[in-house]
């Protein structure tokens, strides 16, 4: 099992910026990505962006967040970020990282979580 802590979400304006951490701990030698997830009240839980754990060069993004979001991770920190530019309202939710092993075809190990909110 992988335990994942996120952290660094905040109130902020539109246009603004965040960075998200998850801090992975735990069986992390079988990780082979890790995603950002987000959920908005009342919509379903989407990927957001994720990234190859070990190389870190296959990334991946939402449409809606391309451009404005940033995935990285720091191996010797176990640490997956996730740098968040010209926020929109829309961007509020609830965001998650999870880690997916070579093995499976979804993600586990979700962390709390941690709360985003963009005012306009």
């Amino acid at each position: 099992q992988v335990q994942l802590v996120e952290s660094g979400g905040g109130l902020v304006q539109a246009g603004g910026s965040l960075r998200l951490s998850c801090a992975a701990s735990g069986r992390i030698f079988s990780v082979y990505r890790m995603g950002w997830f987000r959920q908005a009240p009342g919509k379903e839980r989407e990927l957001v962006s994720s990234i190859s754990w070990r190389s870190g060069d296959n990334t991946n993004y939402a449409d809606s967040v391309k451009g404005r979001f940033t995935i990285s991770r720091d191996n010797a920190k176990n640490t997956v970020y996730l740098q968040m530019n010209s926020l929109k309202p829309e961007d509020t939710a609830v965001y998650y990282c999870a880690a997916r092993s070579i093995t499976d075809v979804s993600y586990s190990g979700w962390g709390q979580g941690t709360q985003v909110t963009v005012s306009s």
